[in-house]
This record gives structure tokens, sequence and C-alpha cells, in this order.
């Protein structure tokens, strides 16, 4: 299990994430427009840059939902590796099962 510590963190992390978003994709907008002027361009990348470090939604690290484990996570589940095989084998999962050949 993971510390304490770094699944409180993460959550934070996605909470500044969702409450600047807004912002930054506007921002980037200005940034990408072929009409914006150099100074308009270089105003919204100041703003940009004065956002937290945080905010950035590179900065999030995927875990797993029950035990914060950041490795052997299954995107499609929301779970590490060793939670997913013990749902799959009580049966949380539908569609998934056990593999024998």
């Amino acid at each position: 299990m993971a510390k304490k510590s770094m699944i409180a963190r993460e959550k934070k992390r996605a909470q500044a994430v969702n409450k600047h978003s807004d912002q930054r994709k506007a921002l980037k907008a200005v940034m990408r427009d072929p009409n914006a002027t150099f100074d308009e361009k270089e105003q919204a990348q100041i703003r940009l840059q004065k956002l937290p470090r945080d905010a950035s939604p590179v900065r999030l690290r995927n875990r797993c939902s029950i035990t914060g484990r950041p490795h052997g996570y299954y995107r499609k589940f929301g779970l590490a590796r060793n939670k997913l095989r013990e749902a799959t084998m009580r049966g949380d999962v539908p569609g998934l099962v056990k593999a024998s050949w």
C-alpha cells in the first residue's frame, strides 16, 4: 500500500488540475491562435507560467484506487494488477475471467 501522504498529494493535484483546467485551456488557445499578436501570446504565456505547477495535468500519476500503487496500473479498470486479479477471482469484474488453456 502506498503512503497516505502520496495518495493525498495525488488527490490534491487532481483538484488543482480540475480547478485550473478552464483557465489553462483559454490561455493555450490564445497561444495557438494564429491571429493573436505577439504581445497577446507573450502575456498568455506569462499568465500560464504563473499558474501552480500542480495545475498541469502531466504532473498527475495514475494510481490504484484501492491501494494507491503507481505501478502495474490498468487504466481501464482503475486498479493495480494485484487488486484487479483479486477482483476478477471474486467475480466483481464482469466479462473478465482467468485465462486457462
